[in-house]
């Protein structure tokens, strides 16, 4: 079990996230302020949290990882109000023709202290307006798994369409992971269908707390996105849960019920390689 504390508050931003930027990052804002002032350490966005666009916007949007006036602003915010800033994803500069989407974390300080660039980039034909979606035509693949230490535990890093890659998690969960971060944009279509099933399987798999904050509502006439951002513990059992509108929700972590759920059931110690 982490070292650091053995509960802490974790806050969601559920988002309908625009083209504007600014737009974005000031509801950032005002929701990390309410949920620092509720007692949240760590606050988590949903993928696409600064612009919700197209390629020549993202490409326009993107910084070299570390440096860039967005990133300073998300930094800020951390410092300001004193939390843990988890975003979701961003885009950083891979190259001169690709970018990554990349989960940035920042600690109470302001310090960006990890990041992850997603492994599982979604090509996939889906039956809704929209219908084709092609992110490898402006993202390239991340190759790294990450787990980082925060006062809500040892929590592994995960973006979107990852969340339908079991082995990943187990990654994570070998490196230690006590809480799994679902940042998300999952389609209407795909979200009713699978968007809870999968969280809750990536939970009871690895008997750990998993957080999924997506995007909501429609970014355009042909965009439109699943919400319902949960809380679910180790047991597979939510906590609690939104709806389809923008807003913020919180749960307590309690590490203990991974330690608890772990030693009641102890499936890492029965996994056999086949």
């Amino acid at each position: 079990m982490s070292k650091l504390m053995s509960k802490a508050k974790i806050g969601l931003i559920q988002m309908c996230s625009t083209e504007v930027l600014q737009h974005n990052l000031d509801y950032i804002e005002q929701q990390v302020k309410t949920l620092s002032e509720q007692g949240c350490k760590v606050v988590v966005t949903p993928e696409n949290c600064l612009m919700f666009a197209d390629k020549e916007s993202y490409q326009a949007l993107a910084e070299p990882i570390g440096t860039g006036p967005v990133q300073q602003a998300l930094s800020s915010i951390a410092a300001k109000y004193g939390t843990w800033l988890i975003i979701g994803s961003f885009p950083t500069k891979a190259s001169a023709e690709k970018l990554y989407s990349t989960c940035l974390v920042y600690d109470d300080l302001g310090l960006l202290v990890t990041s992850y660039n997603k492994i599982h980039l979604f090509d996939v034909d889906v039956d809704d307006e929209h219908g084709s979606y092609r992110e490898s035509d402006t993202f390239a693949h991340g190759s790294e798994v990450r787990v980082v230490d925060t006062p809500a535990g040892k929590l592994g890093l995960s973006i979107c369409y990852d969340v339908r890659f079991a082995n990943l998690y187990r990654e994570m969960r070998i490196a230690g992971a006590e809480v799994i971060i679902v940042a998300a944009a999952f389609t209407a279509v795909t979200g009713e269908a699978h968007w809870e099933t999968l969280l809750r399987a990536r939970a009871i798999e690895n008997q750990v707390w998993v957080i999924g904050v997506g995007q909501c509502g429609y970014h355009s006439h042909s965009r439109q996105t699943w919400g319902h951002s949960m809380i679910i513990d180790p047991w597979g059992s939510k906590l609690t849960q939104s709806a389809m509108t923008p807003g913020n929700l919180q749960a307590d972590i309690d590490l203990s019920e991974v330690e608890r759920v772990r030693h009641l059931m102890p499936v890492s110690g029965h996994f056999h390689s086949l």
